[in-house]
């Protein structure tokens, strides 16, 4: 799919005329001065409106400026539907790598490759754009020139993220993929078609986020995005990047913020994208003990080399920026720091200093988080990582990595692996529902059930849940309000608000005709119920990560596998959770002093439990604790 041939034959014509063309000798570079320096030092962010197409003018008349790094080529042409096909010459800029090209009359929509003509032997081959800012729909594979003047109607949002703290904040996030999400009515959706049934839902949910899987341009849908080239392109298949761009627009407006998942960790080997770029371990680490990742069977970016860091701080910068996204949750985090990461002995290379830690991708995420924070804009980071490396969220003045934010692993293995056996056996693994309690403040943690739990028959959230379907909900809802009620901000993946019963599955859409029965319906108002509290009660999230706002009430009653803890804020009510992992119910439940008051009982028939009150004798200070329940009481 690489050949003149192929692209004059199936590329959608544009109307363009073929336009004259004239080196950036004569123009004015895109890049020059401060800016070219900062590429060749690794510390440029801001090449994603000026590297790859972006718009011009020579002579009064208007066109498009190309503008590709490729430093080991012979010579660069230009391929394009604007041509027919044929190929352009792009100019050398000195010993920059950089070569470029102006051609008059070519606008957004128009496809275009460059063709690398490789140093020493070897035939011209076709590349798409590593800057490209729009691409034609998979399974095509020719970038599209793009720009917009879209305007902004969250003017209000964006003024007031930058005083938001989001770490004292009630953050609840609704982590989606969007070609599964739903298809209104019947098609498949869009940026577009898709923003007010999802506003609509996270409004009745209550989460303050969503997360979006990457919707960077990535060749095979099965790979969910995660094995991206397009990484300044919002995927074609569901609009343009103005169509997106309106979807985070609404979302802000409802008050809804937008992170977005992205993968800096490694990219996709098809040979129209990064991979031998120019003919050449380009952007890939020429070593394939370093750069070649065999889980995944994708390249790793070589972190050493300065033009492919400027390289991937730009795409985080233009996500920001020019999208307007609050968050970004980097992707295999652990995979970056560790030179040994899924290979065995002799298959990886130590570092200088004959450790495993990957140094150079260790400086990278350094730099990536202090550019982020230095923008001063209220966006924040996350880290996917699931080892025990120190100051994932601490900042880099004091040796961290400086994320905002680090993924909770440890507690959604254990908690999962403790609610999938049999409430019989629970009591001789009451570690695994309360070891967190020896980590839970070493980190800014983010407690996520995510799309990793539920893919590769791995089963629902709701069918890894032992017993009867009656049993399978009740255990759902205790999952659902132990991670509610635990310090920490949440995630939970799209499916799990209402107890989906089948895996997910990404070429379909989420089982939404189970809110038809009453006890899946009572998982959505759960959710619901509990993100109100959430958000409306400061013990809740006020000191997520301060240990201050945390005590245990008992940890120990393996016998009966159960729990209490509180939740304690600065000023206000306390927050007591109880839980009750058998389906056995104690009536004279021993409650810590206090006047305490019911907020929550995940067993009340509204949400599709039992309707085992749990009704409180202030006099013996005793309280009912409904059978595989959790029971949230408030204290002043």
């Amino acid at each position: 799919m690489t050949s003149s041939d192929h692209f004059s034959r199936t590329a959608p014509r544009t109307g363009l005329h073929r336009g004259g063309i004239a080196g950036s000798y004569g123009d004015s570079p895109v890049i020059s001065g401060e800016a070219l320096e900062e590429f060749a030092k690794g510390i440029g962010s801001g090449l994603g409106g000026r590297m790859g197409a972006s718009p011009g003018e020579r002579g009064g008349q208007p066109g498009t400026r190309f503008t590709v790094w490729a430093p080991n080529a012979a010579s660069v042409d230009l391929v394009g539907d604007f041509s027919d096909w044929s190929p352009l010459p792009l100019a050398a800029r000195g010993s920059t790598g950089l070569w470029e090209a102006f051609v008059e009359g070519v606008s957004p929509g128009a496809e275009y490759r460059f063709r690398i003509t490789p140093a020493g032997e070897g035939e011209p081959f076709d590349k798409a754009d590593p800057f490209a800012r729009w691409a034609a729909t998979p399974p095509e594979t020719a970038s599209r020139v793009w720009w917009d003047s879209y305007e902004w109607d969250d003017g209000e949002w964006m003024a007031r993220r930058p005083s938001v703290d989001l770490h004292r904040s009630p953050v609840s996030i609704y982590e989606i993929h969007l070609g599964s999400w739903r298809h209104p009515d019947g098609a498949p959706p869009s940026y577009r078609s898709i923003a007010e049934p999802l506003i609509d839902h996270i409004r009745t949910l209550g989460f303050s986020h969503v997360e979006f899987l990457p919707i960077m341009e990535h060749p095979y849908a099965g790979s969910w995005g995660y094995q991206s080239l397009g990484f300044f392109a919002p995927t074609s298949r569901f609009g343009t990047p103005a169509d997106f761009k309106y979807l985070v627009d609404r979302l802000h407006q409802a008050g809804i913020g937008v992170s977005l998942d992205w993968v800096p960790s490694h990219f996709a080997v098809d040979d129209f994208g990064l991979a031998r770029f120019d003919g050449s371990a380009l952007f890939e680490d020429p070593d394939p003990r370093r750069g070649f990742h065999p889980d995944w069977g994708t390249y790793i970016f070589d972190y050493s080399r300065p033009q492919v860091r400027s390289y991937l701080l730009s795409s985080a910068r233009w996500w920001i920026e020019e999208f307007h996204v609050d968050g970004l949750r980097v992707d295999a985090v652990a995979s970056m720091l560790y030179l040994d990461y899924s290979r065995k002995a002799g298959e990886w290379i130590p570092n200088e200093f004959g450790g495993n830690e990957n140094l150079e991708a260790i400086d990278f995420l350094r730099s990536l988080n202090e550019m982020v924070y230095g923008l001063g804009s209220g966006v924040h980071t996350w880290a996917e990582e699931s080892t025990a490396w120190p100051g994932v969220s601490s900042p880099t003045y004091v040796g961290g990595l400086g994320f905002g934010f680090k993924w909770d692993m440890g507690w959604m293995h254990d908690t999962l692996a403790y609610l999938e056996r049999d409430p019989v056996h629970r009591s001789h693994h009451h570690n695994e529902i309360t070891f967190r309690g020896v980590y839970a403040f070493s980190e800014n943690y983010t407690l996520p059930l995510s799309h990793d739990e539920v893919v590769h028959e791995k089963r629902s959230l709701l069918e890894k849940m032992p017993g009867d379907r009656w049993q399978q909900l009740a255990n759902l809802r205790l999952l659902l309000a132990n991670q509610f009620a635990q310090p920490g901000k949440n995630l939970l993946f799209m499916g799990g608000e209402f107890g989906q019963p089948g895996e997910w599955n990404h070429q379909g859409q989420l089982q939404w005709e189970v809110l038809g029965q009453p006890e899946h319906r009572g998982v959505l108002h759960l959710v619901a119920a509990m993100s109100g509290l959430h958000r409306t009660l400061p013990a809740l999230h006020e000191l997520d990560h301060d240990p201050a706002g945390f005590e245990w009430v008992d940890g120990n009653d393996w016998e009966r596998s159960t729990l209490a803890f509180e939740r304690r804020p600065t000023t206000g009510d306390r927050l007591l959770a109880i839980f009750n992992f058998t389906p056995v119910a104690h009536p004279e439940y021993q409650l810590p002093e206090g006047a305490w008051s019911v907020v929550l009982n995940t067993d009340d028939e509204v949400f599709g439990g039992s309707g085992v009150a749990a009704g409180i004798d202030p006099e013996a200070g005793t309280m009912m604790l409904p059978p595989l329940a959790s029971v949230w009481l408030v204290s002043g």
